[in-house]
């Protein structure tokens, strides 16, 4: 399984790429976490948000795979403990599907994300900085490889 994690934004400092390489690099070839990240489109005094919004989005779903289970990671989405994760990703993976996952820029995702997902997750009720959420997702699908395959990592 391929899990895609599309992220508008580039640059991040280099605690988020040390963090995400440790976790992926625990993870074995057939669970293996991609990061892609798309250029945050030009905002200023002068530039229309809606429209930045919707370039992104549109940069975001190009880089979907063909066939992916879509995820929009957004707060109003559903919450889950690991276990219930798991489960979840055990039956995408089962099905034969790819994962991707999209994670909106300062202001958000795009509608078209939104409505072209096939499913919403929230990570925390909390508003957490877009380099926290490259590091989370990577450890929780760490987390989640470990609870599948009864790896000491995890416990409950």
């Amino acid at each position: 399984m391929k899990i895609r994690l599309i992220a508008v934004g580039t640059r991040m400092p280099s605690w988020v790429r040390a963090g995400i390489t440790e976790y992926s690099k625990r993870l074995p070839q057939d669970f293996e976490l991609i990061i892609i990240e798309i250029p945050l489109a030009p905002r200023g005094k002068s530039a229309d948000l809606k429209k930045a919004i919707a370039r992104e989005g549109e940069a975001c779903l190009e880089a979907v795979g063909k066939g992916d289970y879509l995820v929009a990671l957004d707060v109003a989405g559903q919450s889950f403990g690991t276990a219930t994760l798991a489960a979840k990703v055990s039956g995408i993976r089962e099905s034969g599907r790819n994962l991707a996952l999209l994670v909106g820029g300062p202001d958000g995702l795009a509608a078209q994300c939104l409505e072209r997902a096939d499913a919403c997750w929230s990570l925390s009720a909390l508003t957490l900085p877009h380099p926290v959420v490259r590091v989370v997702v990577a450890e929780q699908f760490y987390r989640v490889w470990s609870f599948l395959n009864k790896h000491p990592y995890h416990r409950a």
